[in-house]
């Protein structure tokens, strides 16, 4: 606190009130009369001195005053007085038993229409077989995309929204034997263009009887633009899941629980800053890590040159593809036939390997499908569910046997059955 110097204003006040009380003749004062001023003016002011200093006898007033006083707020800032250093607030872990009201539980955002959270999510099939089927409609608009193999070289798209919809996802195909699985796992309905009679849709039917579309012909749900059916067919997730709620395939607020999300990434991983998803020599992408976007950005192959890799761009938004996280979990496959496999997602209980990429890093987790009816969990080498980073999730589905190769933070995983 600073202290102002009252001295100077003493003498003054001192010297006006002496001068008034000496009589002055018009030729002004003798030096005597100076002399004798000067002498009091010096004691006056070595008394003020010596009260003022004085704490051992504080002067008392004789005469009793009544002050009313008025309260005068007073900001006063401490001089060389250091902040204290806040502690970073610890980050809030989402799931993956419980989320907040409006969170969607299938990527820990909050949704912008609550409603579409009491809804079953819809799954819609989409074609990825290169030139002719790319770019994709509606892919960014996914909480989560599937991808798998189903031979010939090609892997296919099984897309779910459930936070959000798109009105035009495509090119849709057909169906096949693990979105059976997909479907009774995350209690969705799916759109598709047709599926095998013999092998396929009885499979299906076992695990989500009635809850898929087989069809082109349900406008606005699945339509057909008449090009070839083969890529002009689009769906619209909202239109597929007003359908099944008319057929009475309604669930109000599934229960989607099992995936955990935090903001901050795990300790433990290694440098990812790119994988290559490998179905085949020219069946494969890459996906690289954007340190702006914090996501990974998808690149594919041009089936054109089978050198030259291009984005993969939503034609809906006219944007590469970007994932918060890309996984790919092995899990057993069966051939039955060229072009037709099983994929055994359900009842995964011991836990099968699976590689999570986030934020530029890598970690080697497993997976595990405890219950036929809820999402696949992710946990790490101790048993604690992993966090996943909020957003959207891209999974690709390999054998078992599949091989992993590491070289300077740039991973590839080479598909291989079983």
């Amino acid at each position: 606190m600073k202290t102002k110097k009252l001295f100077p204003l003493l003498y003054l006040s001192l010297s006006l009130v002496l001068a008034a009380c000496v009589p002055m003749s018009p030729d002004g004062l003798t030096a005597g009369q100076q002399t004798a001023i000067a002498g009091t003016v010096t004691a006056v002011i070595e008394q003020e001195r010596t009260q003022t200093f004085q704490t051992s006898t504080p002067h008392v007033p004789t005469q009793t005053t009544t002050l009313t006083l008025t309260p005068v707020e007073v900001s006063v800032t401490p001089e060389n007085t250091p902040t204290p250093t806040k502690e970073p607030p610890s980050q809030a872990v989402i799931g993956p038993d419980t989320y907040p009201e409006g969170v969607n539980p299938l990527t820990g955002l909050k949704v912008e229409d609550p409603s579409l959270l009491r809804r079953r999510p819809v799954i819609m099939k989409v074609s990825n077989h290169l030139i002719d089927y790319q770019p994709h409609w509606g892919l960014s608009s996914a909480d989560i995309v599937f991808s798998y193999y189903i031979g010939w070289g090609s892997d296919r798209y099984a897309a779910l929204y459930y936070g959000q919809d798109s009105d035009k996802i495509g090119p849709v195909r057909s169906i096949r034997r693990v979105d059976g699985h997909l479907g009774s796992l995350y209690q969705a309905v799916i759109g598709s263009t047709g599926g095998d009679k013999e092998d396929v849709l009885p499979y299906i039917d076992a695990y989500i009887p009635g809850r898929y579309f087989v069809d082109k012909y349900l406008c606005p749900g699945v339509c057909d633009d008449g090009r070839n059916y083969v890529y002009s067919v689009y769906g619209n997730s909202a239109a597929l899941s007003n359908y099944f709620n008319y057929l009475g395939y309604a669930n109000d607020n599934p229960d989607l629980s099992g995936m955990a999300f935090s903001e901050t990434a795990p300790s433990g991983g290694e440098v990812g800053s790119s994988v290559w998803i490998i179905w085949t020599d020219v069946g494969k992408a890459q996906w690289i890590y954007n340190p702006e976007s914090g996501k990974y950005d998808n690149w594919t192959i041009d089936e054109s040159t089978y050198y030259v890799y291009q984005p993969l761009i939503d034609q809906n938004t006219g944007e590469q593809l970007s994932f918060s996280n890309v996984i790919v979990l092995k899990a057993p496959y069966t051939e039955i036939k060229g072009t037709l496999h099983s994929i055994d997602l359900i009842g995964n209980t011991n836990g099968y390997e699976a590689t999570i990429f986030r934020d530029g890093q890598a970690y080697e987790v497993f997976w595990k499908t405890p219950q036929g009816d809820k999402p696949i969990q992710f946990v790490d080498v101790e048993g604690n569910p992993f966090h996943l980073k909020p957003g959207n999730t891209w999974i690709a589905i390999f054998g078992l046997t599949s091989p992993t190769a590491v070289e300077n933070g740039e991973w590839s995983i080479t598909f291989n059955m079983p």
